[in-house]
């Protein structure tokens, strides 16, 4: 597995961002009938060759959304009660979805890139970048935005339009 190169990545996103947004755009209105197979065959070699913890892209420009049910686990295993842990580490978007008040993630390390709460870690972080989903056609909307963050998803991209055009 190679570490990520943030500045190869960063310049690559740039060259190819139109093309992949635009080919997630027409596959988003007309999914071929083996998408969501194809998504789990791409999803394996995305994951053998990408290093998260040379990237925390996502920890480092992303928020993820809190869940009630995630706030009352991370706020029990840090000792704390519901209302103190979202006074001290999160706010209400426009949604009114619970996420970090800064980035990055007050969890991640920033030395190792290591989530401090990686056993309680929200949902939302657990299933990023939601590359595989059950009915991939349904999340192709945040694989738009998350090219420009995740490695793994830039790959995921770039190997399903090498497939399917």
């Amino acid at each position: 597995m190679q570490p990520v190169n943030m500045r190869s990545f960063k310049q690559k996103v740039r060259y190819h961002k139109k093309n992949f947004k635009r080919f997630l755009g027409k596959l988003e209105k007309n999914p071929p009938r083996n998408l969501d197979k194809l998504a789990v065959e791409v999803d394996k070699e995305v994951w053998g060759e990408t290093d998260c913890l040379t990237c925390a892209n996502c920890c480092k420009n992303m928020t993820p959304t809190f869940t009630n049910k995630d706030i009352k686990r991370i706020a029990a295993h840090l000792g704390m009660t519901k209302p103190a842990f979202t006074d001290k580490w999160l706010k209400q978007d426009k949604d009114k979805d619970w996420v970090n008040k800064t980035e990055p993630c007050q969890f991640l390390d920033l030395n190792t890139n290591m989530c401090s709460i990686y056993e309680v870690r929200p949902d939302d972080c657990a299933g990023f970048p939601h590359l595989r989903k059950k009915k991939m056609v349904e999340y192709i909307h945040v694989h738009q935005q998350n090219i420009e963050y995740c490695p793994a998803t830039f790959n995921m991209v770039k190997r399903m339009m090498e497939r399917l055009t």
